[in-house]
């Protein structure tokens, strides 16, 4: 264990953070923390993310599995730690909010094509596989007491089902509708809204947490049979894969670790073996899949253990055990 504490605690500064406060229980105030945070944000990858994060929303979404776009990299600079108050991240922030819908979900630019249902031109819409996500980073950031995130979330909590979150969109969207069944439950929908609802202790035992977990288990029990919305859990899915952007093995791990109750189930287990089963000699890990929008990170490539995935893996065995 000593060995990988200096390993992470000496690897990139956003790694060195986390680990410090994340996996060493180090507090916010002391001073290895607090020189590992400033170095974080004054990184150059950072500082990059910051930069194309001030022309948010940026290109329009087409889709979510762009690794690339701004809404993935507005999540990930909260899973880095960044919050309100940090340079840049205000008016980032700003931006957000400034568009809320109706409903009460935030918005992102996006644009359908007719043979979708939508109209081919950009505008300002939610659906249930985005609008968690913006709501996730606002939480980290450090906004959860807001009304206007309070209002957002009633929302989206409110769209579950017996079996989960389904594809739901914005009114603004038409008859947009991701290819699957309608009964079925969207698996990265129901994914993201669990990520955002294991923010808030008065959602992290609540019915409709428990209706998503049990969707995402059951998922992966009956995977070999059942694809909803096309979401395969076979090879690719159990591929080690960073950042946390898309429907994989580790993302669905590090948010079902998020709530005490689930740990110990049998089906969340088997994914956390298949996990612990790629573990080198020196317990660390090795991206099997990259994002070649991510390429320049230390997890954009498959040749040598990534500090960054192995802090991942290790959070969220921590939780396990």
């Amino acid at each position: 264990m000593e060995k990988m504490t200096d390993w992470l605690t000496s690897g990139p500064p956003w790694v060195e953070y986390r680990s410090r406060v994340d996996l060493f229980s180090e507090g916010e105030g002391s001073q290895g923390v607090q020189s590992a945070r400033e170095r974080l944000i004054d990184h150059p990858h950072v500082q990059a993310i910051l930069d194309e994060l001030a022309s948010w929303p940026g290109a329009a979404l087409k889709s979510h599995k762009s690794a690339g776009h701004l809404l993935h990299k507005l999540t990930f600079l909260a899973d880095l730690g960044l919050c309100q108050g940090d340079p840049a991240v205000d008016k980032v922030i700003e931006r957000v909010l400034a568009h809320q819908s109706d409903e009460g979900p935030f918005e992102i630019v996006m644009n359908i094509h007719p043979r979708y249902g939508g109209k081919g031109e950009d505008e300002w819409i939610w659906m249930l596989c985005d609008a968690p996500l913006m709501l996730y980073a606002l939480v980290e950031f450090g906004l959860q007491d807001d009304t206007r995130i309070r209002t957002a979330v009633e929302h989206l909590s409110g769209l579950v089902r017996e079996n989960g979150w389904p594809c739901v969109v914005s009114k603004k969207a038409g008859s947009f509708r991701g290819p699957g069944k309608k009964g079925d439950p969207c698996p990265y929908a129901n994914l993201v809204m669990l990520k955002v609802l294991a923010e808030f202790d008065e959602w992290q035992d609540s019915e409709a947490t428990r209706l998503g977990v049990e969707a995402a288990l059951t998922l992966w029990e009956e995977r070999r049979e059942r694809h909803p919305y096309l979401f395969y859990m076979g090879t690719d899915f159990s591929k080690l894969k960073a950042p946390l952007i898309w429907y994989d093995i580790l993302h669905v791990t590090d948010v079902l670790t998020r709530f005490p109750w689930a740990r110990s189930d049998k089906r969340l287990l088997e994914m956390v073996e298949v996990i612990q089963s790629k573990v080198d000699a020196d317990g660390r890990y090795t991206p099997e899949s990259i994002w070649i929008a991510w390429k320049g990170w230390d997890f954009g490539q498959k040749k040598e253990p990534s500090p960054w995935l192995t802090f991942l893996v290790w959070r969220m065995l921590n939780r396990v055990a």
